[in-house]
């Protein structure tokens, strides 16, 4: 091994290592008692896997599931661990994270691909989602797969604001929401998963 891979191989374990401290951080800023970002990580993976995607895409919806609210944290806003429900002002300006996350995940040197995907895991299958409007097969399928898996782990852990719902609950909801917020195939692969979602 050359000396300039080396020090690239070093290079690289050293962001991963960042990554996954900030990941922890944004964890912990939004008060999760678990390791929330790590947790979806996992999820995405198995899903990933189920959709055959290739492997460097696989890698950068790893990364961007760990980062995938490092924007929020970067907001620093007090709402956001709050316990009530946001105004109409916190809500357009909590809109803002994906896309300050995407200005920080540059900023971390992640791919642009996981940039991307942190941009849009709040858009929504029916185009009502943000901060773009995508709407079913516009919105890349990593970033679809983020938006499953985000939103059951959210479910499933508590929150400053309510508690958290069961694994059978989340499900029910993923069913419901399942092409109007989230991408039907997507549901359907995440509910045959025979992973523990938990």
């Amino acid at each position: 091994m050359s000396k300039g891979h080396k020090q690239d191989v070093r290079h690289e374990a050293a962001l991963h290592e960042e990554w996954a401290r900030i990941a922890a951080e944004t964890d912990r800023f939004e008060a999760y008692e678990r390791a929330h970002a790590t947790r979806i990580a996992k999820l995405v993976d198995e899903l990933a896997k189920l959709f055959h995607l290739p492997f460097l895409d696989r890698a950068s919806l790893r990364i961007a599931a760990l980062l995938h609210d490092v924007g929020e944290a970067a907001m620093n806003r007090s709402y956001i661990r709050r316990a009530g429900p946001l105004t109409e002002d916190e809500r357009l300006d909590l809109a803002r994270h994906p896309v300050i996350g995407e200005q920080e995940a540059a900023r971390l040197e992640v791919d642009v691909g996981a940039q991307l995907i942190i941009r849009w895991h709040h858009e929504w299958w029916n185009g009502m989602g943000y901060p773009d409007g995508l709407c079913r097969s516009e919105i890349p399928l990593p970033a679809r797969i983020l938006r499953v898996a985000d939103a059951y782990a959210a479910l499933t852990e508590t929150r400053p604001y309510r508690s958290a719902l069961s694994a059978d609950e989340a499900r029910r909801h993923l069913a419901k929401m399942s092409g109007v917020e989230f991408d039907p195939e997507v549901v359907t692969a995440f509910l045959g998963l025979e992973i523990s979602l938990d």
